[in-house]
């Protein structure tokens, strides 16, 4: 058993962890552990928008940004997702990452920065990135087999880790929360050139990316799944995708993972933006559609005990002002955090 903060991120605490020394988790989760030389993440969600389900408008956008990662200094790693938004419009997101910032600048400068300057007939394009450093983010795993998001970028996982499976394990596993409360600080605020929307959000701005991965799954295990759990997941993001504004919660997408080429794969996450890590924390905690999310999911792995093939996963971010970036060209006004402000 280890903690969750790696051995140089720790320094003594002025906020204490939720639980005590002694503390045992009941069952074991693991955390990415990147080399000690990498200091800064990049985070990045680039998003297409269309009119109805058809993907056939956003191919060419498409395949122009999957050609753009594979230039010089492109991402260390990116997926692709699709879903429908409050609006009706269908979204594909291209999640990618980068664990040297001055890569990804020099790649932003020359690719993807046209991503939401260039207009593009009948589509809107988006990108949202946070730049945390490492202190300011945590990971959290049921096997050290199956990295996604920033994980894939880790040098690899940790042993057992101590701070989860309590209510605010999340806080306890992100470095910064042995001295910093992380409260949120200022106001959004939006800036609008023409088609182009600029969001400016407030400094400790919540990031969560949280997955399930069902495909090892076999037949009664993925039934059970499918016909237990799944619908109550989906209740909950719908809730926070419709209604999440008042609290706390700016915009949230439950997206199904594609192929690089747009075939569905079996893996799903939710990704939602937050006024606070301590709004996301209350949701958790004490809101009837994540109790019901919970208590659905927690029947599910008792029934199955250590046989559950289902992997689950997340990752948590608090980033500052400075180390955001939120842009809408040609977008509906519901897009993302333009909903913040």
């Amino acid at each position: 058993m280890e903690s969750a903060i790696p051995e140089h991120l720790q320094c003594p605490r002025t906020r204490h962890r939720r639980v005590g020394d002694d503390y045992t988790p009941p069952y074991p989760s693991f955390v990415a552990r990147h080399a000690p030389t990498v200091n800064r993440v990049v985070m990045a969600y680039f998003g297409v928008q269309a009119r109805g389900d058809s993907p056939a408008p956003a191919a060419g956008a498409l395949h122009e940004l999957a050609a753009s990662f594979d230039a010089a200094d492109g991402p260390g790693h990116w997926d692709r997702s699709r879903h429908a938004d409050e609006a009706g419009f269908t979204n594909v997101i291209c999640s990618a990452y980068w664990d040297d910032p001055a890569r990804f600048q020099r790649w932003f400068a020359a690719q993807g920065q046209r991503w939401t300057r260039e207009e593009r007939s009948g589509l809107g394009t988006y990108v949202e990135l946070v730049k945390p450093g490492v202190d300011r983010y945590e990971t959290l795993f049921s096997a050290p087999d199956r990295a996604e998001g920033i994980a894939t970028l880790a040098h690899g996982m940790s042993d057992m880790v101590l701070e989860h499976a309590y209510w605010g394990g999340a806080r306890d596993r992100i470095p910064a929360s042995q001295t910093d409360a992380m409260d949120p600080q200022g106001q959004p605020q939006v800036v609008r050139d023409g088609p182009l929307v600029s969001v400016r959000p407030h400094g400790n701005l919540c990031l969560i990316r949280s997955g399930q991965d069902w495909s090892d799954t076999e037949a009664d295990e993925r039934t059970l799944y499918q016909r237990d759990v799944e619908p109550v997941l989906r209740a909950g993001m719908d809730f926070l995708r419709d209604d999440g504004v008042k609290i706390g919660c700016y915009a949230n997408r439950y997206v199904q993972v594609e192929t690089r080429d747009g075939r569905p794969t079996e893996k799903s996450y939710g990704m939602s933006w937050w006024k606070s890590l301590a709004a996301l924390e209350r949701w958790a905690e004490s809101h009837p559609t994540h109790v019901a999310i919970f208590g659905a999911a927690m029947k599910y792995l008792s029934t199955l005990g250590p046989a559950a093939k289902l992997k689950l996963y997340h990752e948590v971010t608090v980033a500052r002002a400075d180390d955001q970036l939120f842009e809408y060209l040609n977008c509906h006004a519901r897009t993302g955090m333009q909903r913040a402000a």
